[in-house]
């Protein structure tokens, strides 16, 4: 198929703010990969079964954002082990002999985030939300944290949940309300998973002398919560760091290169944040 131009895209409802062309594309022409190409559409999950069908031969890859992925899994023929211990695929391959192989990469990237801020281990963690991407930081929390993390949920439900996949993942979860949330920002790594706004009222509460942050999100940025944390002299991991780790993976399993250029795609997704 050395002759067929070489498709990849991300995939999501809404979609228009992802900057994975802008990474995936830096990596492309940082690679030298000229006859390959990298798009966003705007598909929901009713429309995924036919947009995935559609695909023809030249597609080695697709990217799956919210609230595609779980959806996708039913479509796919295999997935890893690390996308089915949170039922979450955010990654997907077509191999040479038309296998559709899901797996996730907003774990390992999470990871490689906190240890390229020198965060190796931590005694224990809490995390702000409990939706998809709280089980992924759960999952990478198995991996760096030694003792217990407390979710901070707004809801009885959502508590269940977590405790559900700390007890799969074999992690000790705590859970607490929302309300509460503050205290979270007592732990040696707090990790905010919610959306944009949400933790904003926790800003005013950050310790005199923070452990880690890790902000999921990144745009706007900082967030309010995370520009208290800095000015209280405290790490922050923010979602670009996540974003450009995990695209990274994606692009060394859809390609079949590496290593990918981490530095020329996280110089790109700074100057599309720094753009808007």
């Amino acid at each position: 198929m050395a002759d067929i131009r070489r498709r990849a895209a991300v995939l999501g409802s809404p979609i228009a703010h992802s900057l994975s062309p802008v990474l995936h594309r830096a990596a492309y022409a940082e690679l030298g990969l000229d006859d390959w190409s990298y798009d966003r559409f705007e598909v929901d999950e009713a429309a995924l079964p036919g947009f995935v069908e559609g695909l023809d031969p030249s597609w080695a890859g697709l990217s799956l954002t919210m609230p595609l992925k779980r959806a996708i899994i039913p479509l796919l023929d295999e997935i890893s082990p690390t996308a089915a211990s949170v039922e979450a695929v955010n990654t997907v391959v077509f191999t040479e002999d038309g296998r559709r192989v899901g797996d996730n990469t907003d774990i390992p990237g999470m990871i490689a985030a906190l240890r390229e801020r020198g965060v190796e281990k931590v005694e224990s963690a809490a995390i702000l939300g409990a939706g998809a991407t709280a089980s992924s930081a759960l999952a990478a929390l198995a991996v760096i944290c030694a003792g217990p993390v407390t979710a901070y949920v707004r809801s009885k439900e959502r508590g269940d949940e977590m405790r559900g996949w700390g007890q799969r993942l074999g992690v000790d979860v705590r859970v607490a309300d929302w309300a509460d949330g503050a205290r979270a920002l007592d732990a040696p790594l707090a990790v905010a998973t919610t959306p944009a706004g949400t933790t904003d009222a926790l800003a005013t509460g950050v310790p005199e002398r923070p452990g880690i942050l890790f902000d999921v999100l990144y745009d706007p940025w900082p967030t309010p919560l995370a520009a208290a944390w800095s000015a209280r002299g405290g790490a922050v991991v923010g979602g670009l760091d996540l974003l450009v780790h995990q695209a990274l993976l994606q692009v060394e399993q859809m390609t079949g290169r590496s290593p990918a250029p981490l530095a020329a795609m996280r110089r790109a997704g700074e100057a599309a944040l720094a753009g808007r």
